[in-house]
């Protein structure tokens, strides 16, 4: 093969793996913790910290900064669409798992399981979908949202901005 042939073959499959790679845009994110809260305390929605803070960088307190929009989104629709209190006590801050579909990327809430309607909407109205590799039971919303029973609180892995 003449080395123009090899410059097409290697410029064609260059453009191929582009075409093919292409990324996603990045979600949209709330830069500040009190912008999200805002969009919260607007739809009726708390949020508590065990140390009582909002610093993204002490896993005792609860965060939203850089959390992504769709999160909040599929927060308030949680509760638009059950009808229950919902209390969140977990957001962006320190001390969660890490991956791509995780709370320090956005993409994760934890809400409280002391609301009992809570915990009767997911279980009664998502599908079970199996258990998780630490034994949490998995439910997936109509939406494709997934809710992990932690124990204390629900960890919810918004896909989208829907319940």
């Amino acid at each position: 093969m003449g080395l123009l042939s090899a410059r097409m073959v290697i410029a064609a499959t260059a453009s191929v793996l582009l075409v093919a790679g292409t990324a996603q845009a990045a979600p949209a994110k709330y830069a500040r913790h009190a912008d999200a809260a805002a969009q919260l305390k607007k739809a009726g929605i708390t949020w508590t910290s065990s140390g009582n803070c909002s610093d993204w960088n002490k896993k005792s307190c609860t965060s939203f900064t850089q959390i992504n929009k769709a999160t909040i989104a599929g927060t308030i629709a949680f509760k638009k669409v059950s009808g229950c209190k919902v209390i969140v006590t977990g957001g962006t801050e320190k001390g969660h798992s890490s991956g791509t579909y995780s709370h320090r990327n956005g993409y994760k809430t934890d809400i409280s399981t002391k609301v009992s309607c809570v915990n009767d909407y997911i279980t009664h109205k998502f599908a079970k979908a199996g258990q998780r590799s630490d034994g949490a039971a998995l439910y997936k919303s109509p939406a494709g949202n997934v809710y992990a029973r932690e124990g204390s609180h629900w960890d919810i892995t918004h896909y989208n901005s829907k319940a």
